[in-house]
């Protein structure tokens, strides 16, 4: 077992409201904690407070608290940070919807959430009042942030007059929001993060980046991804930083963004590195401002983070994590030398690990000097999920006797203790940070009337990404080919959120499987690479 080389952190006994907002000084009150990327448009930590109340006291006074679920399916806007922590004051729990999502997509979620209450944009209207309607949620609990006929807005609730509720619950056991994480395998679930969860990650996370409130941080990942509400909203917010949100990527306005705003600090995922790195329209924008960038959320490659570091001028960071520690276990703390930016850095505090061989079940030592054997990598402490919302199978295949988190990543250890993610024991495929389960996608092809089994596997793209790949038996009697590529992609395409799509088909005789019925994704991987 190896153990965070910094010290151990205390972690307060509080809510994250009163994490966040109740130390908050009459000098801060009037610093800029939100500004809108597009518009320009601000909002100061006192108006933040006292919209966050208000929001509080509206659905307590209509009966959301503490034994309550919300959802929230909205892009990067500063009313996320209202709605998200007026919800929190309240008592109620928060399950944060991908903006991607179809209807049918967002519907699942709600139901298995439990979800009362769905706070949306009218852009997102469509699919979210079809899904609610599914689930059971009446017109007046469909919350449309910027007005649309039939349903509350944002000013409707914040001029309601109601205060703020007084309620009272134990900090490390009641579930503060409910991320969806497919986790090593499987369809995606509820992952139970309290508040202290939240809060650990924020204490182990702030001492390392080291954000000031001068900081100025662009909010590019998305809220609903724990990395954006962990590492970019509530850290922002406790270190009384002013952050920038985006609503979606585009490079032109992504870089004006930067330029106007005179962003500091960068989080991002690899995709936008490579943009950062190698595109042209960069060097038309003065993005001197920037002196840190940290990527997360799927692996970067050394030499792309050597590269974007010489271009911008700045520190180039990783860090590794998963929804279900909150997210971060692993950072390159921004004052590190001798640290390659292909690795993820050090254990955060108040983490221990352990790398156990996946084939004998073994530790694997730190070295005296040097470099580990790789082993799969589990993770302990307080910022490790409570389980699964109503998955307790799938909770004890995660989490172990010993609170051991099973991350399903191959890792090696440094013998300073400097973490490196080598491969990856879990099935699930990455594409631009968003995660895909092959058994989501493998489920829904097998649907189709054409199709007599199917497997799905990850494989590159020319971009270097990730992207999911389709083997497909037809159906006896389609000797002629009816069904094609495009025909499969498009059934796909058609039932799932964009990033899930099939990229590439590829039609075989049989999927190849064990005796116990298990695909054998080495063999498709495999034929994947021969195919091109």
């Amino acid at each position: 077992m190896f153990s965070s080389p910094f010290p151990d952190v205390e972690i307060p006994d509080v809510s994250l409201y009163e994490y966040l907002f109740g130390g908050l000084e009459e000098a801060e009150l009037d610093r800029i904690a939100l500004v809108d990327g597009v518009s320009g448009a601000e909002t100061d930590y006192r108006t933040l407070v006292a919209q966050t109340n208000a929001l509080a006291g509206a659905v307590a006074a209509q009966g959301l608290g503490v034994h309550g679920v919300a959802a929230i399916l909205c892009p990067n806007v500063p009313a996320f940070a209202v709605v998200f922590h007026g919800l929190l004051r309240a008592g109620a729990t928060v399950t944060t919807v991908n903006s991607l999502y179809t209807a049918d997509e967002i519907a699942l979620q709600l139901a298995d959430a439990g979800a009362e209450w769905l706070f949306t944009v009218s852009a997102l209207l469509p699919a979210a009042r079809e899904a609610a309607a599914r689930a059971g949620i009446p017109a007046d609990r469909l919350v449309v942030l910027d007005g649309a006929d039939g349903h509350p807005s944002l000013r409707d609730l914040l001029t309601a007059g109601a205060p703020a509720p007084d309620i009272s619950f134990d900090s490390s056991t009641h579930v503060a929001v409910l991320p969806y994480s497919s986790g090593t395998t499987g369809r995606p679930k509820g992952v139970m993060l309290s508040h202290r969860n939240l809060i650990a990650n924020a204490e182990q996370s702030r001492g390392l980046l080291k954000v000031t409130p001068e900081d100025r941080l662009l909010a590019l990942l998305p809220f609903f991804h724990i990395y954006g509400l962990t590492v970019l909203l509530n850290l922002a917010l406790r270190q009384r930083a002013c952050l920038v949100t985006m609503p979606k990527f585009e490079l032109a306005e992504f870089l004006r963004i930067i330029q106007d705003q005179k962003c500091s600090y960068l989080f991002i995922a690899p995709p936008v590195a490579v943009a950062l790195s190698k595109h042209p329209m960069v060097a038309d924008y003065d993005l001197s401002s920037v002196h840190t960038t940290l990527s997360g959320a799927a692996p970067l490659d050394g030499a792309l983070g050597t590269q974007l570091a010489e271009r911008l001028g700045c520190r180039v960071l990783q860090g590794y994590g998963m929804t279900e520690m909150s997210p971060v276990s692993h950072l390159i703390p921004v004052d590190a030398t001798d640290v390659p930016v292909s690795s993820v850095g050090y254990t955060v505090p108040n983490m221990d690990c352990r790398l156990v061989d996946p084939a004998t079940g073994e530790e694997i030592e730190v070295p005296p000097e040097g470099v580990s054997a790789p082993g799969h990598l589990l993770c302990r402490g307080p910022n490790v999920m409570l389980g699964y919302l109503n998955r307790p199978e799938e909770t004890t295949d995660t989490l172990d006797a010993d609170g051991f988190l099973h991350t399903g990543d191959i890792a090696t250890v440094r013998a300073d203790g400097v973490v490196t993610i080598v491969d990856r024991l879990k099935e699930l495929i990455k594409y631009k940070g968003y995660q895909i389960a092959p058994a989501e996608l493998e489920a829904l092809l097998l649907t189709h009337p054409g199709i007599a089994d199917a497997a799905v596997i990850g494989t590159p793209d020319a971009d270097g990404q990730e992207v999911p790949m389709a083997f497909v038996v037809r159906q006896p009697g389609d000797e002629g080919g009816r069904l094609d590529e495009a025909a499969v992609m498009d059934y796909v395409a058609a039932k799932v959120a964009p990033f899930k799509k099939i990229r590439r088909v590829e039609f075989i005789d049989a999927v190849p499987k064990s005796s116990s019925g298990k695909i054998l994704r080495r063999m498709l991987k495999t034929a994947g690479a021969a195919a091109g």
